[in-house]
C-alpha cells in the first residue's frame, strides 16, 4: 500500500501548523511570476495557497487519495478553478507540454527518489518544463544533524492533533533507523487514533527517505542542466550553515 494512500486522511490535520514554507513560496512567486508547477502537490496545501494569492498553478501527484482531497477543496473554491490544473500521474512518465517560471519540489519531495537513474530522470524532466529565466526550488532537510546523532530505536511522540473528519484525537509516533552508507532513513510513522468508545486504532505507515548532501546535489543538478543560484538554511532565507534545519535550493537552467 502506498505511503501516501495510508496517511492521506491525516495529512492536512498533521500539517495544519506548517505555514512557514507558504510565506516563502508566496515571496518567490511574486518575484518570478507564473505559471507555477508543483511536483508532489498532494492535497493542495501549497498549490491552493498560491492560487489564492492570484497565481496560475499546475500540480502533479501519483496518489489518487491525496489528489481526491485537493479536488474536494477546490470544489469549495470555484473562483480558483481557472487558475488550477491537477494532474494524476507519474512525473517520470507523464508528458507535460507547458513551461513554468517556477518549478517546485516542495517539502521533502526529492527524498522519495533513491536511485541515481530516477533522480536524473526527474531533474531532467523538471529542466525541460522550466522556463529559461525560471527557477527550480527544492525544499529538503539538512542531513548533517541526522548523520551526527547517536542511533536510537526509541519510539518518539512527534505530535498530537484532532482528525477534523471524525473529531478523534490522533497521537503520531515515529521510529527510525538511518543507514549512513546508502544515505537512507527508514521511518515508520505510527498513528494512534482514539475512537469514541475509547478504543485505539493503530495505523502503521513505513517510508524510506534518501538524504542528499549539498555538494552531491549541486553536482546532480549540474549534470541535469541546472546551476545552483542560491541555497538557504531555512524557509526564512537564513544562511545555509552548520546547524541549520533545512536546505532550500534555487537552481536556474543552464542555457542549452
Amino acid at each position: 500500500m502506498s505511503f501516501y494512500k495510508t496517511i492521506a486522511r491525516y495529512y492536512d490535520a498533521e500539517h495544519q501548523d506548517k505555514t512557514d514554507d507558504l510565506v516563502m513560496y508566496t515571496e518567490l512567486a511574486d518575484q518570478y511570476g507564473g505559471p507555477i508547477f508543483e511536483f508532489g502537490c498532494g492535497t493542495g496545501r501549497v498549490l491552493l495557497h498560491l492560487a489564492q494569492a492570484g497565481h496560475e498553478v499546475h500540480g502533479i501527484d501519483f496518489e489518487p487519495a491525496m489528489l481526491e482531497r485537493a479536488h474536494r477543496k477546490l470544489e469549495g473554491m470555484p473562483h480558483l478553478r481557472s487558475q488550477v490544473k491537477l494532474i494524476e500521474g507519474d512525473i517520470l512518465k507523464t508528458e507535460i507540454k507547458e513551461q513554468y517560471a517556477l518549478t517546485l519540489v516542495t517539502y521533502n519531495g526529492l527524498l522519495h527518489f533513491h536511485e541515481l537513474e530516477q533522480q536524473m530522470t526527474l531533474l531532467k524532466r523538471l529542466r525541460s518544463i522550466t522556463q529559461p529565466e525560471g527557477r527550480l526550488v527544492l525544499d529538503l532537510p539538512n542531513p548533517a544533524d541526522s548523520f551526527g546523532a547517536q542511533e536510537t530505536d526509541a519510539l518518539l511522540l512527534d505530535r498530537t492533533f484532532l482528525d477534523p473528519e471524525s473529531g478523534h484525537l490522533v497521537m503520531q509516533y515515529s521510529t527510525s533507523q538511518l543507514d549512513r552508507t546508502t544515505q537512507k532513513l527508514h521511518v515508520t510513522w505510527i498513528y494512534d487514533e482514539v475512537e469514541a468508545d475509547g478504543t485505539v486504532k493503530r495505523t502503521f505507515a513505513p517510508v524510506v527517505w534518501r538524504y542528499y548532501f549539498f555538494a552531491e546535489l549541486r553536482l546532480l543538478l549540474n549534470a541535469c542542466g541546472f546551476t545552483v543560484d542560491e541555497v538557504y538554511g531555512s524557509t526564512e532565507f537564513d544562511p545555509f550553515e552548520d546547524g541549520c534545519e533545512r536546505m532550500i535550493v534555487l537552481a536556474k537552467p543552464i542555457p542549452r
